[in-house]
């Protein structure tokens, strides 16, 4: 499946999240779960300057899901985000039992800004999702917004440096 006219502004919504992100000091990283209808049930954005680095978007929203719906709606819902879920993010997609992911930028991606900013390398190897949830339909990346996000995370890194 490609990513349609429709979901770009649940993609534009991820951005958004992850300039909030920005704002507030955290790594620019923006997340929304949508459910089979296409009606936002959750979003966050990355949390992770309280010195939690377990405080993704992605995993935050894992865990909604878990919470609050069953697993008939947790399998028929899609993940949008402005990155690639990381290792750690998803495995919790996986472990919940969620639908599709539809990314804006790819770990790859990432990975090669964060090498061109001359940023140390994370503590956890970036995998694609494929790799750690070889079961869970991957969309993206998404060229209409990828700029956006890679603007986001330059500023952040050269705001550090």
């Amino acid at each position: 499946m490609t990513v349609k006219d429709t979901e770009l502004p649940l993609l534009r919504r991820c951005v958004e999240l992850a300039a909030e992100a920005l704002a507030a000091g955290d790594e620019p990283f923006g997340s929304v779960l949508a459910g089979a209808d296409g009606t936002v049930l959750a979003e966050d954005r990355n949390r992770i300057a309280s010195g939690d680095s377990t405080r993704h978007p992605e995993f935050a929203l894992a865990r909604w899901a878990a919470e609050h719906l069953d697993p008939a709606e947790r399998a028929a819902a899609t993940v949008y985000t402005s990155g690639e879920h990381c290792p750690m993010c998803a495995a919790a997609h996986a472990w919940v039992g969620l639908g599709r992911i539809v990314y804006v930028a790819s770990s790859r991606q990432l990975s090669q800004w964060l090498t061109e900013l001359d940023v140390p390398a994370a503590p956890v190897r970036a995998l694609p999702v494929r790799d750690i949830a070889p079961g869970v339909t991957v969309d993206g990346p998404v060229p209409e917004l990828t700029e956006e996000i890679r603007a986001l995370h330059v500023r952040f890194h050269a705001g550090r440096g």
